[in-house]
Order: structure tokens, then C-alpha cells, then sequence
């Protein structure tokens, strides 16, 4: 694993040194981009709109236009913004991991203890673990600042799960959500039984992505001259005045599994 980024957790008048790595990688298939008529390979060229040349990354800088004119900066330039937060990540409030949406939430990061920084590293881990807290902070990453949430990780590692600033969500008051008629006592009723019937313990390592091994076997199978015909997979529909019939044949399916 490398590290994406290099600093300190400010923690009241405590500095943690700290190293920031990603805690996630893609599942996805590494698909290549190919033209149809010879599959040769699709190359994507950082091309100069004037001249039609490709440019080399050490030529290409980035600016922000002001009245038709281009403010070239550089790296001093985005230090400077925020020097503080590009080298410390400071807690700002500690609070319920529960108190937070979780449509914030977006990339986690594991957070690793530089030389000297063990044992305050570890005396956070503790607390929040003991208390159930978790910090909210922010910091400087690649000329951006991040909004984050650093919370103990199976009780063993510090892990800071990057959000949303409330700004980024957009409002869904455009979208047709009609407001439709109160349900039946009835119908509630048999929504909550199956609710509770599904209701178990979560349990993450249940879950696998199954797409990717089947889009594998496909393209063995393909690689082998088989052709390919997709199952029919019938579109699922309902109407309302089917509920009450669909939520019996739901709860008929959970027993008939369960036993």
C-alpha cells in the first residue's frame, strides 16, 4: 500500500503524525477501450486545443479564468490557500456516528502512525472506541479540502471516512414523488410482519459481487467460440391493488425459505 497522503491529526493540543492510505480498491474488471473495426487500442491524448499537439504532463499547468485572462497556479499557490490543513487534520467537534446521514458519506481511508506518534495514535483509537464517538475534521487533499469522519475501524485501526459537504447533495423538490393516497391499516400491517421477518444481524462478508465472475465466464466462453444468448428475464410489475396479494405471497416466501 502506498500512502496518498502525509501529515497530522490535530486532537486539542495533541499532533498525531499520520500517514493517509486508501482503504478500498476496484472490483471491476480491467476492460480496454478497443475500436470495432481491427480492435486496435483506444488511446486518450491530452491534446492542445490550438495547435492539435499532444502535450507532455510536465507542460500542463491549471488556471481558473477571470474576465477571458487564465491565473496560472502552482503548487506554492494551493499551499498557500490553506497551509494548516494541508498538513494537519483537525478535529473540530466529536460526535454520534448515528447523528449522521449516511448520504454524506463517501471514500474511507485507513490512517496508519508515523514514528513517534504510537502511543497518542492509540490513546484516540481507545477513547473513541470507549466512547463511541467519532471526530469530525477536515484537511487538504490533492487541492481539494475534505469534510471527514474519524472513527475507530474493528475496534484495531483509525479510519477516516471522507463526506459530503451538505452543499453537494442536490434537492430532489424536481422530481415527480407522488404523494398518493394513506395506506390501508391492513396493508402497514403486513409490511411491518415482513419487514421483521427479513430482519436479521448485518452481516457484510454475506454480500459478494457476482457480476464480475459472471461477465468472466462469459468471456471465457466467448474466448472458447461459444456464442452467447441472454436469459429473458421478465420486467417485474405491480399495481396498487395488488399489494395486499403481493405482500401475502412475500411473507407465503419467507416461511416456505425459512423452514
Amino acid at each position: 500500500m502506498r500512502a496518498i497522503w502525509n501529515g497530522a491529526i490535530g486532537f486539542g493540543l495533541v499532533n498525531i503524525p499520520i500517514k493517509l492510505y486508501s482503504a478500498t480498491e476496484s472490483s471491476t474488471l480491467d476492460l480496454d477501450m478497443l475500436d470495432s473495426k481491427d480492435l486496435s487500442n483506444i488511446r486518450f491524448k491530452r491534446v492542445n486545443e490550438k495547435t492539435g499537439k499532444e502535450v507532455v504532463w510536465e507542460n500542463i499547468v491549471k488556471g481558473y479564468k477571470i474576465e477571458d485572462k487564465y491565473i496560472v497556479l502552482n503548487d506554492e499557490d494551493f499551499e498557500a490557500a490553506s497551509p494548516e490543513k494541508s498538513k494537519v487534520l483537525s478535529i473540530s467537534q466529536f460526535v454520534k456516528e448515528a447523528e449522521i446521514d449516511p448520504a454524506l458519506f463517501e471514500t474511507p481511508y485507513f490512517l496508519e502512525p508515523q514514528k513517534n506518534g504510537e502511543g497518542a495514535y492509540k490513546l484516540l483509537l481507545k477513547a473513541l472506541t470507549k466512547t463511541k464517538m467519532a471526530g469530525i475534521g477536515s484537511f487538504v487533499l490533492r487541492e481539494r479540502e475534505i469534510l471527514c469522519l474519524i472513527r475507530p475501524y474493528e475496534d484495531k485501526i483509525l479510519m477516516v471516512n471522507r463526506m459530503r459537504y451538505p452543499e453537494e447533495m442536490r434537492s430532489y423538490e424536481d422530481l415527480k414523488i407522488p404523494e398518493g393516497s394513506t395506506p390501508k391499516p391492513a396493508e402497514l400491517k403486513m409490511a411491518e410482519q415482513l419487514i421483521k421477518s427479513l430482519a436479521t444481524t448485518f452481516e457484510p462478508t454475506k454480500y459478494k459481487d457476482t457480476y464480475n465472475a459472471d461477465l468472466l465466464k462469459i468471456i471465457k466462453q466467448k474466448a472458447k467460440g461459444k456464442k452467447i444468448k441472454p436469459a429473458a428475464v421478465k420486467e417485474p410489475e405491480g399495481k396498487a391493488t395488488d399489494l395486499m396479494a403481493m405482500l401475502k405471497a412475500s411473507l407465503e416466501k419467507g416461511k416456505k425459505k425459512a423452514g
